[in-house]
């Protein structure tokens, strides 16, 4: 039988630096809900987390990883009630889709709205949760300071991400249970007026592993040099 340590090493794809920066997915459709994935794996990952830049080197992040079975039907249940809001949005996948200037970019947003409504339908079978927490209430904080803390956050969200795709694992940056945030704080013991939820980042082993640079928006149109307007 093959040790921890030898199974950790063979999950690597060694992908360079631009194939992991250009093909780390948000996966919902190709999550293995069926496969475990190992404790090691998500520890290598969090440390990779921790090496990002955090503001004035304050490392105030908070890592929460849920597993239990009974805690992510909860959460499952809060996302979906959160998802039946979301899907009426402003900004939702679907209304994008309905606002797109093309039909290309109408069906990339269909695609979307389709794949998120599954993830939602499957939610409690995702392996793992990962929750990032920030320390105090950040909707009550003056703009820099909540910028300031969401700057030390959310690299190292990202880079638990990489870490992740570098590993086989598949990964889901969401935030739709946070209209129900502190529904969710009751379910994991989190003092809501202590401790910010930043987002809900699903992990799971994909069904295969050859991701590929997504169809983006050309740079020409969101990029200006030295004035907004060039």
């Amino acid at each position: 039988m093959l040790n921890a340590t030898m199974v950790t090493v063979m999950e690597k794809l060694n992908l360079s630096a631009d194939e992991l920066l250009s093909t780390t997915r948000s996966v919902r459709k190709r999550l293995d809900f069926d496969r475990p994935v190992d404790e090691k794996l998500i520890n290598e990952c969090l440390e990779m987390a921790v090496q990002a830049p955090t503001g004035s080197n304050s490392q105030n992040w908070r890592f929460l990883v849920v597993t239990d079975p009974e805690k992510r039907s909860a959460l499952a249940d809060i996302y979906r009630k959160g998802f039946e809001v979301y899907a009426n949005m402003v900004g939702s996948a679907g209304q994008l889709a309905e606002e797109a200037e093309s039909e290309e970019r109408a069906a990339q947003q269909l695609r979307v709205t389709e794949s998120a409504t599954y993830l939602a339908e499957n939610m409690e079978r995702v392996p793992v949760m990962m929750i990032p927490c920030l320390p105090g209430r950040v909707d009550q904080m003056p703009g820099l300071a909540g910028a300031s803390l969401y700057g030390s956050i959310i690299p190292s969200a990202w880079s638990f991400m990489l870490a992740a795709r570098e590993r086989d694992l598949g990964t889901c940056w969401t935030t739709i249970h946070l209209i129900f945030e502190q529904e969710a704080s009751e379910v994991l013991g989190i003092p809501f007026e202590e401790v910010t939820q930043v987002a809900l980042i699903t992990v799971a082993h994909t069904i295969g592993s050859d991701f590929k640079p997504a169809k983006r928006i050309p740079l020409n149109e969101v990029v200006s040099w030295n004035d907004w307007k060039s």
